[in-house]
């Protein structure tokens, strides 16, 4: 019943961006608070508590600033994008799923083995091509891949912490990019080339930070004879990053011709990929289990991330023009005119002190790109962007209530403090510094 309310919730909010009703959008808000129900009765106990918190606060907030019912239906609405976005996104796996690529990815991996280095490149590199459209699935999947050759923990939490927080800040099926640009009503063509940028200066000091520590602590002095790839793997393997090269570059000349949302395009394309694989290659006896099997096991295990998005984005919306918000936002563009460094540095210790307690990243990024004015600031709202989207990344990465450290902790054996700040806090400190200049001369 759950994955029918939330599906349907997914549905009429398509419905109702291409075609404007009130009465529609009242619809699509009162069947996203049943699904926010259902989820929280089915959601673990601390996303369930943090949820309730969160989504209780908003609506005290909502009723204290005088907008009632009002206001939590905009809250709502506001969010909805990026809930279809992360319910719908899973479909594009089924062509990756049963096309094969999946084990051409594992043979690869599994063939680096005694070559720490190459395998840390070929990990990193594996979740920076997975993860814009697998999300933390792709974290799972190599997992799966890896986790009877018993990697050590510390190379399990570097490698997976820096593959996957790059896409955070580019890709447009993570809610990171479609919340900020969406807020900031940033092109996502104009963003695109930056957010790549910024991406891969993290994915080489990542690799080059792993090349220096493992010279100190060597991960293994085998050798074996390294086994090159087959025709057909190589070939597997060029599909797959052709693949993602034209989902993006449809993405974009579809936005630019249409104007339409990303995130909306995005969702669009999550539903139309799967059925032009299954139309094109004729597999629509492997495909449509899959689907079943999406409706029946995937959308109900999203009970945390529907409860965690809808109240963090309330939240968010309902702290916009509070007190509170108006002098940290008074605050923000006393030191933006002082010195952007100063700015910079203060926009990522808000962020990190509010999600290293618990709150989600939504709601902190997310109340700073809406109260924020990047004219006042006197900075783009390009580089605007860049810096919430960058804090976002570092704050995945040293948070241990994030999905990511928290997912990463459990497959490394260790806790999210030294997933975080032990494994991964030189790597996050620098890029943090090369981001921060780079943005100042963008800005």
């Amino acid at each position: 019943m759950r994955s029918y309310l939330i599906l349907t919730m997914c549905g009429l909010f398509l419905i109702q961006y291409f075609i404007p009703s009130h009465w529609l959008q009242y619809l699509v808000v009162g069947i996203s608070l049943l699904a926010f129900i259902g989820s929280a009765v089915n959601a673990d106990s601390f996303p369930r508590m943090l949820g309730l918190l969160m989504m209780g606060i908003g609506i005290i907030i909502e009723f204290n600033k005088g907008d009632g019912l009002d206001g939590i239906s905009k809250g709502i609405l506001l969010i909805l994008p990026l809930l279809c976005l992360i319910t719908l996104a899973p479909l594009l796996s089924l062509p990756l799923r049963l096309g094969g690529y999946f084990e051409t990815i594992a043979f690869l991996l599994r063939n680096l083995l005694y070559q720490p280095k190459k395998l840390y490149a070929g990990i990193t590199g594996t979740l920076f091509l997975l993860s814009p459209i697998l999300n933390l699935g792709s974290v799972r999947i190599i997992n799966e891949f890896l986790k009877d050759l018993k990697l050590p923990p510390a190379m399990s939490a570097k490698s997976y912490l820096v593959g996957f927080s790059t896409s955070v800040m580019w890709s447009p099926y993570f809610a990171s990019v479609s919340l900020v640009l969406y807020y900031l009503k940033v092109p996502f063509n104009d963003y695109i080339i930056y957010g790549i940028g910024l991406s891969l200066l993290s994915l080489l000091v990542g690799n080059l930070l792993f090349y220096i520590w493992e010279r100190r602590h060597p991960l293994c002095k085998d050798s074996i004879k390294e086994v090159n790839l087959e025709k057909g793997q190589r070939n597997q393997l060029i599909k797959l990053i052709l693949f993602v090269l034209m989902l993006m570059t449809t993405c974009l000349i579809v936005e630019s011709i249409t104007h339409w949302s990303m995130v909306v395009i995005v969702c669009l394309f999550s539903v139309i990929v799967p059925l032009l694989y299954g139309l094109l290659t004729k597999t629509w006896r492997e495909i449509i289990p899959q689907l079943v099997d999406f409706r029946d096991h995937t959308v109900p295990m999203m009970n945390n991330e529907i409860m965690l998005f809808m109240s963090a984005g309330l939240l968010g919306y309902a702290m916009k023009g509070t007190e509170v918000a108006n002098q940290i936002g008074s605050l923000l563009t006393i030191l933006a005119h002082q010195s952007f460094l100063l700015f910079a540095i203060a926009i990522m210790i808000i962020v990190l002190a509010v999600t290293y307690i618990g709150i989600h990243q939504i709601a902190a990024v997310g109340a700073l790109a809406m109260q924020l004015n990047a004219q006042d600031l006197g900075i783009s709202n390009l580089a605007l962007a860049m810096l919430l989207l960058l804090t976002w990344s570092i704050s995945t990465a040293l948070s241990p209530f994030s999905g990511l450290n928290l997912m990463v902790s459990r497959f490394a054996g260790i806790s999210g403090i030294e997933v975080g700040l032990r494994s991964n806090g030189l790597h996050v400190s620098i890029v943090a510094i090369l981001g921060i200049v780079v943005i100042s001369f963008i800005g």
